[in-house]
């Protein structure tokens, strides 16, 4: 035969158990493909595969890409640490602070440390904007810097006191370049003493730059922005986030009788991850304008109310948990995130007060930033909405304090935090009992008025409160 007869390939009957794998039992043998196509065929599955990954990074869905964030942060980092501090440690401080226990100052350093650890090992892009932590401001060198590039970025939680709060930053700190008001508008310019550039960020100053009651998760992600654009440049900037807490029985009453009265807090973008909540995320608990005139039990019942649990979303990287999509985890799971969030972001905090205990809250913010008010911080123990709280139900209360678990034990670690920091500032200051005996005795100041916190934290009905 001659060559060029031959067949281009054998077929090659197999007789084993081998067969089972191949059709007819026949294996076809065929010349090889040249090597240039093998290689083309290569190139061309890398190139998809390339293609695919730049692909699902562009279009990938908020619910994937903040699942996917999540894990990463709660592998690397131990933020869920935070849920196991043992809550008893709070109970053991009392209302007195002369008996707060000298040995929290070690506990201090502790949930400090953890906060920086948390912090430090978390990817960067997540948290470039969380600000300086309260170790950073515990150095003995430490010092606010209004000529240079420090902000202070006040995160206003309703109902908490923040309005008269946010009032007193803009008019009573006694400062090299007082804020100047204009009367008959809500905005302050709180500018450097020698620049005309903003040191402070919140609603009397800059205004509601990052929308209505702006979160954690959206200032962290805006006031950067913001600033630059306002600025009109770039500025390596140094952020101190400050923030106030309260009793979360006494302040969801609060916000309940100011629903009831009208407020509705429409303007909040609830943004997270480049998008607002959509409609089906937070689906909207009333028909028309506004709530007016609620029952109580009407307003607990509606399930998508963020009045239940405000502290801890509001201080809580919500990025961890889906943002608003509920069904992104357990609801466990979900409530076990947030508060180990909202525990470490607290802790990490430059500053934050309790409106329970507003002497040391003033002291403490006057001692970490080395700035003076020019007005005491009054404390009165009787509001309206603690006595609202004492006339409930008793199936109402417990129905309240169930919808607030989360901000109930974030409170006890909050309250735990701050007679700490006390303690510590205290041990530091070998003119204490002068200091705090005479807080905001600095001097006569035209038009300043006792700071009554507690009875302007149910102040005139406004929907931007």
């Amino acid at each position: 035969m001659h060559p060029g007869d031959m067949h281009k390939n054998v077929s090659v009957q197999v007789d084993s158990d081998f067969s089972l794998l191949l059709p007819s039992g026949v294996y076809e043998i065929k010349k090889m493909e040249p090597r240039s196509k093998i290689r083309k065929i290569i190139v061309f599955c890398l190139f998809l595969a390339i293609a695919g990954i730049i692909g699902f990074g562009y279009f990938c869905q908020d619910q994937v890409c903040a699942l996917s964030k999540r894990a990463v942060i709660l592998q690397s980092s131990d933020i869920l640490a935070y849920n196991e501090l043992p809550l008893h440690q709070a109970n053991s401080i009392t209302n007195n602070n002369n008996n707060a226990n000298s040995n929290n100052l070690g506990a201090l350093g502790g949930i400090t440390a953890m906060a920086s650890r948390a912090s430090a090992s978390a990817p960067q892009n997540i948290i470039a904007n969380a600000g300086l932590s309260y170790e950073d401001v515990l150095n003995d060198d430490f010092q606010f810097d209004m000529d240079g590039h420090d902000v202070m970025v006040f995160l206003h939680i309703q109902k908490t006191g923040g309005t008269s709060f946010g009032r007193h930053l803009v008019r009573d700190l006694d400062l090299k370049r007082p804020c100047e008001c204009q009367r008959q508008r809500k905005r302050c310019y709180c500018f450097r003493p020698h620049r005309n550039e903003n040191w402070l960020f919140s609603r009397y100053s800059t205004g509601w730059k990052c929308g209505l009651h702006a979160d954690w998760t959206e200032l962290t992600s805006c006031v950067d922005v913001e600033l630059d654009k306002n600025e009109g440049e770039t500025a390596k900037r140094r952020y101190f986030y400050i923030s106030l807490l309260r009793e979360p029985i006494s302040r969801y009453m609060s916000e309940y009788r100011h629903v009831r009265r009208g407020a509705t807090w429409k303007g909040s973008r609830h943004w997270c991850l480049g998008r607002q909540a959509s409609a089906a995320e937070l689906p909207a608990c009333y028909k028309g304008k506004d709530w007016l005139d609620v029952d109580l039990d009407q307003f607990a019942g509606c399930e998508s109310n963020l009045a239940a649990n405000r502290q801890t979303r509001m201080l809580a990287d919500l990025a961890l948990v889906g943002c608003y999509n509920k069904s992104s985890m357990p609801a466990h799971e979900r409530d076990r995130v947030m508060l180990a969030s909202a525990k470490r972001n607290l802790a990490a905090m430059a500053y934050f007060g309790l409106t329970e205990y507003q002497k040391m809250s003033q002291y403490i913010f006057e001692e970490t930033f080395n700035l003076r008010f020019a007005i005491p911080f009054e404390q009165h123990n009787t509001t309206i909405s603690a006595t609202a709280v004492s006339n409930l139900r008793a199936d109402q209360k417990r129905r309240i304090e169930k919808l607030n678990g989360l901000d109930i034990e974030l409170y006890v670690f909050a309250k735990n935090l701050l007679f700490q920091r006390f303690e510590h500032l205290k041990a530091k200051d070998t003119n204490f009992e002068q200091r705090y005996a005479n807080l905001g005795n600095i001097y006569f100041k035209q038009g300043v008025t006792e700071f009554n916190w507690d009875s302007n934290v149910d102040d005139a009905l406004s929907t931007d409160h």
